[in-house]
């Protein structure tokens, strides 16, 4: 008798390449890679949004918040916390300085604001500063005309800020504009 011997079975590798090749692409293909949105904030208009750039600003409505190399937060050359910042910037904007704002709470101080339509924020920082800190003081002077907004959303309209049109919210804009102005950095 014959004695067989058997091969064993093999398989063809020859166009295992071309489909390794085709899942990589259809995986590289339909997967979404999802992309950092950044910083939410809406960049100033290129106009003025005073009536004039020019003029001096009285130095009662500047409120000066400066970050310097050593990570502190100065205003008006005091050093303050972070945390300090909120209630200083809603302090200062809806002071009422000269009595003729009618929806104004504020304490009437001669050292703040005339209005809120006139209260500018001056925001600086040094070339070292972290942008943690930059970031987390223009967040807080941000959540200051937010509880400020929210306040005259409720007293005016008796509605919460999600509730208002934009026709409302042009209104509210207008009695709280959000004014800051960020300075240059100076570098060595």
């Amino acid at each position: 008798m014959k004695s067989f011997r058997r091969h064993s079975a093999t398989v063809n590798a020859g166009s295992m390449a071309d489909i390794a090749f085709l899942l990589l692409i259809f995986f590289l293909v339909t997967t979404t890679i999802s992309a950092d949105k950044g910083i939410l904030r809406q960049l100033p208009p290129d106009d003025c949004p005073t009536e004039n750039c020019t003029k001096p600003i009285a130095e009662r409505n500047l409120l000066r918040i400066s970050l310097n190399d050593n990570q502190e937060i100065m205003v008006n050359d005091d050093v303050v916390m972070l945390e300090d910042i909120q209630p200083l910037v809603m302090k200062f904007v809806d002071n009422n300085g000269k009595s003729n704002c009618d929806y104004c709470q504020g304490d009437k101080l001669s050292e703040s604001s005339d209005h809120p339509s006139k209260a500018v924020i001056s925001l600086s920082h040094g070339a070292l500063t972290k942008y943690h800190l930059f970031v987390s003081v223009q967040d807080e002077i941000t959540k200051a005309y937010y509880d400020l907004r929210k306040r005259y959303i409720k007293e005016k309209f008796n509605k919460t800020p999600e509730q208002i049109t934009d026709t409302e919210f042009k209104i509210v804009k207008k009695a709280y504009p959000f004014i800051v102005s960020e300075v240059m950095v100076k570098r060595d």
